[in-house]
């Protein structure tokens, strides 16, 4: 695997719920940020049918997790979200959603989109939540071939002055062949801060710092980086 500390000039992150992006991938968006990057996160669902607690109303989940994920992105330096309001748990790769993604890949027109991987992984079955498999496979649509293709969605162009974008790269989470790690030993402490920030979701938020770094050190060990280091792998899809 490729050590990666480049920091790209923007990038956009699309993933199917709120906290999914803090799981795979705070502490490189935070080392992006600190980098100068500007990342803009574009999360499908509201993650309304997510959560622990039977007390709060199912109509006030969704609001809450829009907050949540707002407070967990300034954790690590993203100030700009768009929320595509999708249904949670019912989600699929439809023309409907690689509209709306492509929508935002043209207004953002970022250099990397970072997303969630169209295939299931066996080893991580929870990374493979129909949800994200579908929202992998909608923005991987999105980029190629929609985004970057004139006669796709004309009306973006042609009534809202969307301009076509071609994106050089993706980088998925959760892929079945990560060939990419980034080091987020310095930036770990950011990535906590934004899981925490997910307060609906952690019934035992003690324990999510011992978990997340037993995490990291293992995608470290896998890479080849030093006893101690902290790490978060993707997979490129060279998409330009």
């Amino acid at each position: 695997m490729l050590i990666d500390d480049a920091v790209p000039e923007s990038v956009l992150v699309v993933t199917a719920h709120p906290d999914d992006v803090d799981f795979g991938a705070a502490g490189t968006v935070a080392r992006w940020t600190g980098g100068g990057a500007k990342v803009t996160y574009c999360i499908v669902t509201d993650g309304d049918a997510g959560g622990f607690d039977p007390a709060i109303p199912r109509d006030r989940v969704g609001p809450l997790r829009r907050r949540e994920q707002t407070a967990a992105a300034a954790a690590v330096g993203v100030h700009e979200l768009v929320f595509l309001g999708f249904p949670d748990g019912a989600t699929t790769a439809s023309l409907e959603l690689r509209r709306a993604i492509t929508a935002v890949i043209r207004s953002v027109r970022p250099a990397r989109v970072l997303t969630q991987s169209p295939e299931r992984n066996y080893q991580r079955i929870f990374a493979s939540h129909p949800d994200h498999l579908a929202v992998g496979e909608a923005a991987l649509c999105a980029v190629y071939p929609d985004a970057r293709n004139p006669f796709t969605f004309p009306e973006l162009r042609e009534v809202e002055g969307l301009e076509p974008h071609t994106v050089p790269e993706v980088w998925l989470m959760a892929g079945p062949q990560p060939d990419r790690v980034v080091d987020v030993t310095d930036t770990f402490d950011r990535k906590l801060a934004a899981l925490l920030c997910h307060e609906s979701q952690h019934p035992d938020p003690g324990g999510l710092p011992p978990r997340m770094r037993a995490w990291g050190e293992a995608q470290a060990t896998q890479a080849g980086l030093p006893a101690g280091r902290l790490a978060e792998s993707f997979q490129l899809v060279v998409t330009g």
